[in-house]
């Protein structure tokens, strides 16, 4: 008889933006194909998935998508076997029943809490530590991150040679363009738009404005159109909108799925991600960045991302990071960006060459689904 495979349970709540489900679709779909495992993913909420994976069909409480089991997770639960591996992402709670049956099995299963992404020091302290205890199963932390001791960041194989290739290849990426709409204004910066709400965003538009440097400025659907509307003085915009001021073009796309965002990310200049899944990707791209952290109470999201600015600044000159961290905090904070634009600007080809640098020092490490196999795997 054929050996059966792993089977693993990934639990996903869709809080409300698109980065916990953006995060365990990818992460299911990778262990599928690299690892052989059977994978269920649970979510709670099937529209916002659809935004990824159009071929959802979100009336259905039982299908397959590109070799993962998608259920529905209801507020009334049915009665479901325990996996082998069972990942609450994001520190969900794991329904009442289910949690039962993980522990009436007859050898308990690997019981993760798949946390948030963070540069903080203390994350190496705690990966893989345990956590609470229901009956006679064990909870475990794992934790994604940036150096040796974490969980490593989610990377498909290949990942980086068919982006290398793809930003090689002119008429590959123009062809994906045009495939969006856009044809790419000759000498101009492209640079993508993906964030939420911004007070900042204006004085950054302005700049572009009168940059002597022409920008071709590519915003998905999503929050921070409204922003935008503002700016141009219009309403209602909607993918397929073109509209000029000075050197500044702006153009609406459509939300894109994951794939096509990637190859998105691979033909600009310089892209502005929100959130964790976006923000991922884009160091994968190898281009510059500007990340706009998901707001939390207090203001801890701070302290996140200063810890990343200190990783990632490290080998630039000091004037370099100077221009990159100065725009990374007004952007957070919805302050005025004109002068820390203008100085990334004068610092652009020392970012460029050093997030390619970056891209390339962080593929060193273990990416995010191997390194949970392998825990399993000394698990046992």
């Amino acid at each position: 008889m054929p050996e059966m495979k792993t089977r693993w349970d990934i639990f996903c709540t869709v809080v409300d933006n698109f980065g916990d489900i953006g995060v365990t679709w990818r992460l299911a779909r990778q262990l599928v194909a690299e690892h052989d495992v059977a994978v269920r993913l649970w979510v709670d909420d099937l529209r916002a998935f659809e935004r990824l994976c159009p071929d959802i069909d979100i009336t259905r409480s039982q299908q397959w998508q590109q070799g993962v089991e998608v259920r529905h997770w209801p507020v009334d639960w049915q009665p479901a076997e325990s996996a082998d591996v069972v990942i609450a992402a994001f520190a969900c709670q794991l329904p009442s029943p289910y949690m039962d049956a993980m522990a009436a099995r007859g050898q308990p299963p690997l019981w993760l809490n798949l946390d948030y992404l963070s540069a903080e020091d203390w994350v190496v302290g705690c990966h893989g530590l345990p956590s609470v205890k229901y009956k006679n199963v064990q909870k475990f932390f794992f934790f994604p991150g940036f150096r040796k001791g974490t969980g490593g960041l989610l990377r498909e194989s290949g990942l980086l040679e068919r982006r290398q290739q793809f930003q090689q290849n002119a008429e590959a990426q123009r062809t994906f363009l045009q495939g969006l709409g856009i044809d790419r204004l000759p000498g101009a910066q492209l640079i993508s738009l993906f964030a939420y709400e911004n007070t900042g965003l204006a004085s950054w538009l302005d700049a572009m404005a009168t940059d002597p440097m022409p920008t071709h400025l590519l915003v998905p659907e999503g929050r921070i159109l409204g922003d935008v509307e503002r700016w141009l003085g219009v309403e209602g915009l909607m993918a397929g909108a073109v509209h000029v001021r000075d050197a500044l073009t702006v153009q609406v796309l459509p939300f894109v799925r994951q794939d096509q965002y990637d190859l998105l990310l691979w033909c600009c200049d310089f892209n502005a991600v929100r959130g964790e899944d976006s923000f991922v990707r884009a160091q994968w791209a190898g281009r510059p960045l500007l990340w706009h952290i998901y707001r939390q109470d207090e203001d801890i999201h701070l302290d996140k991302l200063e810890a990343f600015l200190t990783l990632y600044t490290k080998g630039l000159s000091a004037p370099a990071s100077d221009a990159i961290s100065g725009l990374w905090r007004a952007w957070n904070a919805g302050e005025k960006m004109t002068d820390h634009w203008q100085s990334t600007r004068k610092h652009g080809p020392e970012l460029e060459k050093h997030a390619q640098a970056w891209c390339l020092e962080q593929a060193l490490q273990d990416d995010l689904a191997a390194a949970l196999v392998q825990f399993y795997v000394n698990w046992i």
